[in-house]
């Protein structure tokens, strides 16, 4: 349910930002995710934690087109990758720490986490409604796109979106594939539950590593180069996290995992922005995420499959391999694209 709230939030958090500003949809989302965690923390049945994890969704699918269009705007086309890692990098610290509280005996009722993660962001609001400034570049357009969806399929950006969709979709597809599965999978592979937790801390460290190290290349290396980087990286991890027998194994692939998977995530969110004009910039990053989205409930439900026909880990990784090479072929033809623009 929190995964499918992400999609809509997306989606129409995108739009209502071209449409009202970034500043004031995302203190909005903010306060909608805060409220709702909380309301997790105190669900009094099934239904009622449904609801509470489809509407916290819901508020971090809108916050993030914001996150993504504030950041890049504010920072410009020079420190725009850069930027826009290094703001997403506090994703994979959020899960990171998460996962440290989970395994450190801190939060021994299941609820704790949920009242962080609701209390944190609300007390974060009238902090953002003081200090975070609206962006310069929506607020001196002239015009706002009548359809922004339609715009999205313009002679000029069309490509672009359809690129950008498909980039999205099967690089999520991993990243929560991994996140929901990999736990599971390590102690079907014989691991103590406490080392498969270990195993995900790695991972979200290395995401949080990828953020930033992928972020700082992006501008220095060519299109052909970074795709590679990021895509044989990510094919590599694949294979050591379905053969590696040791502790230290895994948790070395879990590292190189979450460098890769979530890094090269953080790439996409720098490089959507790059297409848009400002009218419709929130929403092009609002629907890439939305699809991104669409990947992420895949994910999962592809590897629950594969291990119901019996594959186990490694035909759970060799399954998701041939999006992987799409999605990259996919990203050098978006970033080569971006590198003649950037010349002309």
């Amino acid at each position: 349910a929190g995964i499918l709230g992400l999609l809509p939030g997306a989606l129409v958090g995108g739009m209502l930002a071209d449409r009202y500003g970034r500043k004031r949809i995302l203190i909005a989302s903010v306060a909608l995710f805060g409220l709702f965690s909380l309301a997790t923390a105190i669900s009094w049945d099934f239904s009622s934690l449904v609801f509470a994890r489809l509407m916290t969704g819901v508020g971090l699918g809108a916050a993030l087109p914001n996150l993504i269009a504030l950041t890049s705007e504010a920072a410009g086309p020079r420190f725009r990758g850069t930027a826009v890692s290094l703001m997403y990098c506090g994703v994979p610290i959020g899960a990171a720490l998460a996962a440290a509280l989970g395994f450190s005996g801190l939060a021994s009722a299941w609820q704790t986490v949920f009242w962080v993660g609701g209390v944190i962001p609300l007390l974060l609001v009238p902090l953002l409604m003081r200090w975070l400034p609206e962006s310069q570049v929506y607020t001196q357009q002239t015009q706002v796109a009548a359809a922004p969806l339609r715009a999205l399929f313009a002679p000029a950006t069309a490509s672009a979106t359809l690129l950008l969709w498909l980039c999205y979709f099967f690089t999520l597809l991993v990243v929560y594939m991994l996140i929901n599965w990999l736990p599971m999978l390590l102690v079907g592979q014989g691991f103590r539950a406490s080392q498969a937790a270990g195993v995900m801390f790695s991972l979200q460290i290395g995401a949080a590593c990828g953020t930033l190290l992928l972020g700082a290349l992006m501008d220095k290396l060519t299109p052909l180069r970074m795709s590679l980087l990021i895509y044989s990286g990510i094919l590599a991890s694949l294979l050591a996290l379905g053969s590696a027998s040791s502790l230290t194994g895994m948790l070395l692939a879990g590292f190189v995992a979450g460098l890769f998977a979530t890094g090269g995530q953080s790439v996409l969110y720098a490089l959507a922005p790059l297409f848009y004009p400002a009218a419709i910039r929130a929403t092009g990053v609002g629907t890439a995420v939305a699809v991104g989205r669409l990947g992420a409930m895949s994910g999962p439900l592809l590897a629950g499959k594969m291990l119901a026909l019996g594959t186990g880990t490694v035909g759970v990784m060799a399954a998701s391999a041939p999006g992987i090479v799409l999605a990259g072929v996919a990203v050098f033809w978006l970033m080569h694209r971006q590198q003649r623009a950037a010349m002309v």
